[in-house]
């Protein structure tokens, strides 16, 4: 352990974890180039060049120019998402009842015994709020 001081290995460990971060930089900037709408085949073709040919150059020059836009094309998919997921949970749990159903299975629940009138006004209350 003594040919790798512990400073080196902190200095490793950082290199290492900054080059990851580049990596998802890079990325996160070539899956936007091709998630944006705005851009024609042509100008999407130049800033993948740009950013292949001169990564380092090309990612800073289009986080300059078009990050502010790359943040809120995150923001329209996370809603689309989220969306789309509220629906397939609406879809999944089926039709809802109705206040009325429901009033009338408590009103049934009653009846037969099976809750106090007590009961049946509480559970009333709550469906009609």
């Amino acid at each position: 352990m003594d040919d790798y001081p512990l400073l080196n290995l902190f200095w490793t460990m950082l290199w290492l974890f900054v080059w990851v971060m580049w990596f998802f930089l890079l990325f996160k900037v070539v899956t936007d180039i091709f998630r944006d709408h705005s851009l024609n085949g042509w100008e999407r073709a130049a800033w993948l060049v740009l950013v292949l040919l001169l990564p380092y150059i090309g990612v800073f020059i289009y986080l300059i120019f078009r990050g502010r836009s790359m943040g809120e094309r995150e923001v329209k998919q996370v809603k689309e998402q989220e969306a789309a997921f509220q629906q397939y949970v609406r879809k999944a749990a089926g039709p809802s009842a109705s206040p009325v159903d429901e009033l009338h299975k408590l009103s049934a629940l009653k009846d037969k015994g099976d809750i106090s009138q007590e009961e049946f006004d509480r559970a009333k209350q709550k469906l009609l709020v």
